[in-house]
């Protein structure tokens, strides 16, 4: 129970981390737009490696296609119900969302993988990734008018707890749970991640920081690989 605890917390709490620095200080925009672009190269790697492999290894490009697009549209369709609601505010909480949408199954593949190397691979890979996302969607939240920063924080602490709560419980019922079933949860989680890339990371990054941002990228994709491998 202590060693999934903690594994819990050192996925949640770098995002914490993350949404503190975000809400609290005035990032330079082009040093935030480096760093959502080295969190979007991360979430890439992420994505290939440790996310839509396994799935598509155990139960075929079938299965494991339709849990990737399933995850897609899941995202797709939230984030658009925010945009409407919330307009041009809506940046902070789509990567809210996608932290969650993409965290919950990384977090249960954690759980379920914690008497094993790969344990500690995922856990860096996903504690690398959510520090970017978490500042740069706090940042966003930061810079709209009526920012509430003790409800936003409790947004992303809450989110945090969620993700540290979802460890425990999936090493509490890791015997029951297939790798095949977590494979494909993992291929939706692949899928959220990519559509938080195109839909809300990567072109806010682009605006802010311009063309050089593509190495960042590139950085961030070899961190995570490096770590995958």
């Amino acid at each position: 129970m202590l060693t999934a605890l903690l594994y819990g917390l050192g996925t949640s709490v770098p995002m914490l981390i993350g949404a503190v620095i975000g809400l609290r200080y005035d990032l330079p925009t082009k040093v935030l737009a480096a760093m959502m672009a080295f969190g979007a190269g991360t979430m890439i790697a992420a994505v290939t490696t440790e996310l839509f492999q396994p799935a598509f290894d155990s139960e075929g490009l079938l299965i494991a296609g339709a849990a990737l697009l399933g995850g897609a549209l899941v995202y797709v369709l939230a984030d658009r119900l925010i945009e409407r609601k919330l307009g041009p505010a809506a940046l902070g909480p789509a990567l809210m969302l996608g932290a969650l949408l993409d965290g919950i199954p990384e977090n249960t593949a954690l759980g379920v993988s914690l008497t094993g190397a790969g344990g500690i691979v995922l856990l860096v890979a996903v504690a690398v990734g959510n520090v970017p996302e978490a500042m740069a969607g706090a940042a966003s939240m930061r810079r709209q008018p009526g920012f509430a920063p003790r409800r936003a924080l409790w947004m992303w602490a809450g989110t945090a707890i969620l993700l540290t709560v979802v460890v425990v419980a999936a090493w509490a019922v890791s015997d029951v749970i297939s790798a095949r079933s977590i494979s494909v949860v993992q291929a939706f989680a692949g899928g959220a991640t990519l559509a938080v890339l195109a839909d809300s990371l990567m072109p806010e990054a682009y605006r802010d920081g311009g063309w050089w941002v593509g190495l960042s990228t590139a950085v961030g994709f070899l961190v995570a690989f490096a770590l995958g491998g």
